[in-house]
């Protein structure tokens, strides 16, 4: 039996970006789509999403939204499509929330109607199915800012006729980020105070949303089922471990897939060359032009390190700095791509400036760099203090860069360690995250390099024929969807 399912979140590729959030909303709904569902999604019309650009419509009428204390408020509703494919997205078009610079803050400070504006956009999903007379099965939120939906579902819309039956899932697809605001915002969801306690809503005397959604969702999922066994321990729960640990029963890892139409050494256009495993000869070339292009010498035989990444402690940026001196005495090169944290900007930029045989820093993201040392670096770090799921590291294995990663989350699930007796596996991981480990497991890959010629032959082709689908993970989802829908009908 086909579904019919709405997906609500604060972004989706192509039409905003901050995080693997987007990645999954804007993929997941084709996979979906091809089991036979009919997938729609709803977002904000964020200021930056040009409607002309992505050919949008506008729907007759406005939607009213209740926001409890403060009365109705009204929006435009926007209609789209993801792109090359028949997949409806909604727009929710409200200037005073959401025109605004930035989806979530502006220079790191968050904005301080957070609350209100992703009350707003929970809300709006739901009012949004009468409007367009859609009876959802399930309704899929995301994170923090749609997580007041499963609550929704369960006091005020309860008796709904459009989504009163529907069933619900919550990913989490970073626990760290909570939605955690004063109790004041209890009046704008209008479920009643009685929702304002340690099993609800309630935590260090504020309303977290992602705390009432997952007392309150069908399923919560995350997104690798390491991470979803490490946020019920209270180094990766941020808090809420014992309510994950309550709800372990209905708590499910999906790795997110890889979009190969866009990662593959193939038929990427951004590169200098395409190659494959059967003909990796164009990845030297790929190598040399990402060797020119940031100011490195153009040495094939010295391994190339490549870092596409936040600079955020989130990312291990601190133990990198902390081991990158050491680092450099080794017969190596690194390129670094990636903005955060202002230290880690001077830092990293003025060590290159010492280091320009050894190191190349580009503070800032470019998509086409990305895709550059993707192909040409020969293997790719990620010293992750915790990863939910990772894509880097994938889109690195399919290109035959060997990922070196610390053992945690998505990285762990994802990557095979190194086994020098078998030659199996796809790349090198350590689990504690200190320097001194990271410069090991570095160590340990360089000596590979120049010592086991035949064992990174082995590990590169290893690496590049492992796949991770969208097709696998949208059938883990569906048969989520379902046991959903089953458990809130009996």
């Amino acid at each position: 039996m086909a579904l019919s399912i709405l997906i609500a979140a604060s972004e989706a590729v192509p039409f905003a970006k901050s995080g693997g959030l987007a990645d999954v909303v804007g993929s997941l709904p084709r996979y979906l789509r091809k089991l036979g569902h009919d997938v729609r999604i709803v977002i904000p019309r964020y200021y930056s999403i040009d409607r002309e650009r992505f050919a949008l419509s506008l729907l007759p009428g406005a939607l009213v939204v209740p926001m409890g204390g403060i009365g109705n408020e009204y929006c435009a509703v926007y209609e789209g499509r993801i792109p090359d494919s028949d997949i409806p997205v909604y727009f929710l078009e409200h200037e005073g929330y959401y025109g605004r610079k930035g989806l979530y803050d502006v220079d790191n400070v968050e904005f301080l109607d957070n609350d209100r504006r992703f009350v707003f956009l929970s809300k709006g999903s739901l009012e949004l199915c009468k409007m367009i007379d859609f009876r959802p099965d399930v309704i899929h939120a995301n994170d923090w800012h749609t997580a007041a939906i499963p609550l929704l579902l369960n006091t005020t819309h309860k008796d709904d006729a459009h989504v009163g039956g529907a069933a619900s899932i919550l990913t989490i697809h970073n626990i760290q980020y909570q939605g955690s605001f004063p109790p004041s915002s209890m009046e704008i969801l209008g479920v009643g105070w009685e929702h304002f306690t340690f099993l609800g809503l309630e935590k260090d005397d504020r309303v977290n949303l992602l705390k009432g959604g997952i007392y309150n969702a069908n399923i919560i999922t995350t997104v690798s089922e390491g991470y979803a066994a490490e946020i019920q321990t209270p180094a990766f729960g941020w808090g809420l471990e014992g309510v994950l640990k309550e709800r372990s029963p209905d708590l499910f890892g999906i790795l997110n897939g890889v979009d190969y139409s866009e990662w593959a050494p193939e038929s990427d256009i951004f590169i200098a060359a395409n190659y494959s495993a059967e003909d990796p000869g164009g990845k030297c070339l790929c190598k040399a032009e990402i060797q020119r292009l940031v100011g490195l010498p153009e040495l094939a035989e010295v391994p190339l390190i490549g870092i596409v990444s936040r600079m955020v402690k989130q990312k291990g940026i601190d133990c990198l700095a902390a081991a990158l001196p050491h680092l450099l005495s080794l017969d190596l090169q690194i390129v670094m791509l990636g903005e955060g944290e202002p230290w880690a900007h001077f830092y990293f930029g003025g060590e290159a400036a010492k280091h320009p045989d050894r190191l190349a820093v580009v503070i800032g993201y470019d998509n086409v760099l990305a895709h550059k040392i993707e192909a040409g670096a020969d293997f790719f770090l990620m010293p992750s203090a915790f990863e939910p799921c990772g894509l880097n590291q994938m889109y690195s294995m399919r290109y035959g860069t060997l990922p070196i990663v610390r053992a945690t989350g998505g990285l762990d699930d994802s990557v095979d360690n190194f086994n020098e007796k078998e030659l199996t596996g796809t790349g090198f991981k350590f689990n504690d995250l200190n320097p001194g480990a990271l410069f090991d497991t570095v160590g340990w890959a360089v000596h590979a390099w120049y010592n086991r010629k035949e064992a990174i032959t082995r590990l590169i082709r290893n690496a590049m024929e492992k796949r991770f689908t969208w097709e696998e993970a949208a059938g883990k989802y569906e048969r989520l969807y379902r046991l959903a829908v089953s458990r809130l009908r009996q």
